[in-house]
Order: structure tokens, then C-alpha cells, then sequence
């Protein structure tokens, strides 16, 4: 596993895959599993992998948070950058710096909420996290009135972020007015396009981003890194060809849930048993199921 800082030169060399959490029948974390993803990730030439939502680790219990460290720190090689999150809560991301300091990730992503917090507190309690951990942490912006450009820029200016992980959807992605004003206050080298495939090709080459991440890259991460390559290479009419490709499996991740969906696909492409959603989840209907596993084993197979 990278214990090194994160560059931004790296992506541009690697989509961050944000991989599913593989659990047992009795929802345990399945060592064997994980490994299996990880595998197939790392197999397609994908480096960076970052454990959030797509894991949700929203719901993990505090007591196995260290046992999950140990299988990512087990599963990946040597040369890959694995990023797992904490929070959203404030007492419990300082409980699991706590954890974190026995072990060399290079940075951390602290997960959103609106719930029961100010912009202001939110700033507060992600420099005590970085201050404790004494590591840079990524800053995930998905929805308005989390925190403005103007904060976040003063959370960069003082040293403790590492990337912006930046995923808020919209219709037109071109058309972002708070992506506008955030690459005015942070270089956008800083800002990691954080909505998969379907957004990448604007928010790289109008705003800037160094590079983007991907849930559907973990059923087809060679394709993903094609998109990549095609985008550093200024091939802009292969890198929407690819994207289109994976247009099918997104659809159904934007029309159902976007977890949910690739936690199934995963399974149902045969790359691994990903076992039962972690409860504040549920599984998917009988008549999605097909629908999920045509649209997963289609991508995989391209």
C-alpha cells in the first residue's frame, strides 16, 4: 500500500475506484471478498481506491473500523493508493483518528452531512480531525450548504486537505456556478471530479480537475482507465465514446440508488459476492435484478 503523500500527477496516471464493501451472510467484512475487488481493480490498471460511500461506511460499527483497515491494508499491493473515510459524525471521526494513527494511509476522506451541523462547524471539526491525525483529509463536496468556495479555500490554504472531491450533480455539468466559483479560489489541480464517468469529460477539461472517480470502474476498470488516457491524450471523441459505454449501468444506479446498484453489480458480473447491504440498506428488487445484471455483465464483457 502508497504511505507516501497523494500527488496530483497521479491522477492523471489513475481513475480513484470507490469500491463496494464485501460482508458475510452475517455482515461481517469478508477478507476474501474485498481481496477479490481489489484484485480485479488493481488488474485493470487502476491504483488509487477510496472507501465512502460506495462502501458505506455511513453505517459501519465503530468497534470493526480497525478490522477494516487491516483487511485494505492486507488486500492491496504495494503500489496502491488506499484511501478509507471516517465520520460523518464529529465524535466519531475523532474516535477513529484515534485508530487511523496506528497506520500510514496517507490521507483520509471525511464523509458529508447536512445533518445537524453549520458551515462554520463543519470547518471546526475537519481541522480537529486533521490536527489529531496529524494528515491531510479529502474534503467531499456533494450538495449545496455543506460549505461554500470561500471555506473551503481557507480549509486548502491552511494545509489540510489533500484533495477536493468534488460531486455535485447537475443537469448540464458544464453549466456549475459553485464549480465555477471554487476553481477561482482553489487550483483546480486540488479537485478530483467525484461523480464517476458520465461528468469527467467536462469537469477535466472546462474546470480543470485532475482527474475523476468511479464506482462503475470496479465491474470494468480497464475501460475506465482507457477514458482516462483518451481525456490526457486530448481524444475527446473516444473518451464520449466510452463514456456512453458506461451510460446503461449508471442509468440504473441515477434510477434506483447509486449504492445499491453497483454492490449488486459487482455481484452479479461475477467478480465477487459482495453479501448483504450493511442495514441502513436493503437490497433490490426481483425485477431489478435482472435489468442490474445484464447492464453489469455487458460493461464488464466490453
Amino acid at each position: 500500500m502508497q504511505t507516501t503523500p497523494v500527488t496530483s500527477a497521479q491522477f492523471s496516471k489513475s481513475v480513484l475506484a470507490v469500491p463496494p464493501l464485501a460482508r458475510n451472510s452475517k455482515l461481517a467484512i469478508c477478507p476474501d471478498n474485498n481481496k477479490k475487488i481489489i484484485r480485479h481493480i488493481e488488474d485493470g490498471g487502476v491504483s488509487m481506491l477510496l472507501y465512502g460511500g460506495n462502501a458505506n461506511l455511513y453505517h459501519i460499527r465503530p468497534s470493526e473500523f480497525g478490522h477494516l483497515l487491516d483487511v485494505l491494508v492486507e488486500a492491496a499491493a504495494e503500489d496502491t493508493l488506499v484511501i478509507p473515510s471516517v465520520g460523518p459524525a464529529y465524535g466519531t471521526m475523532m474516535d477513529q483518528a484515534d485508530v487511523l494513527k496506528n497506520y500510514d494511509f496517507p490521507t483520509v476522506m471525511v464523509l458529508p452531512t447536512k445533518a445537524v451541523m453549520t458551515e462554520a462547524g463543519l470547518m471546526t471539526g475537519f481541522r480537529h480531525f486533521v490536527e489529531a491525525l496529524d494528515r491531510p483529509a479529502v474534503l467531499y463536496i456533494k450538495e449545496e450548504g455543506y460549505i461554500s468556495p470561500e471555506g473551503a479555500a481557507e480549509l486548502v490554504n491552511d494545509g489540510l486537505v489533500s484533495f477536493i472531491k468534488y460531486a455535485m450533480v447537475r443537469d448540464d455539468p458544464a453549466d456549475d456556478p459553485f464549480l465555477d466559483r471554487l476553481v477561482d479560489k482553489v487550483d483546480p489541480k486540488k479537485l478530483c471530479s467525484g461523480i464517476g464517468e458520465q461528468p469527467a469529460l467536462i469537469h477535466l477539461t472546462k474546470f480543470g480537475c485532475s482527474g475523476f472517480t468511479s464506482g462503475c470502474v470496479c465491474v470494468n476498470p480497464a475501460l475506465s482507465q482507457k477514458m482516462l488516457a483518451a481525456i490526457n491524450a486530448k481524444d475527446y471523441d473516444l473518451a464520449e465514446d466510452i463514456r456512453q459505454q458506461f451510460l446503461p449501468l449508471e442509468d440504473l444506479r441515477n434510477e434506483i440508488n447509486p449504492i445499491r446498484v453497483l454492490h449488486e453489480a459487482v455481484t452479479l458480473s461475477g467478480i465477487a459476492d459482495t453479501g448483504p447491504h450493511l442495514p441502513l440498506l436493503s437490497g433490490i428488487t426481483d425485477s431489478a435484478e435482472a435489468r442490474i445484471k445484464t447492464a453489469a455483465v455487458e460493461l464488464k464483457n466490453l
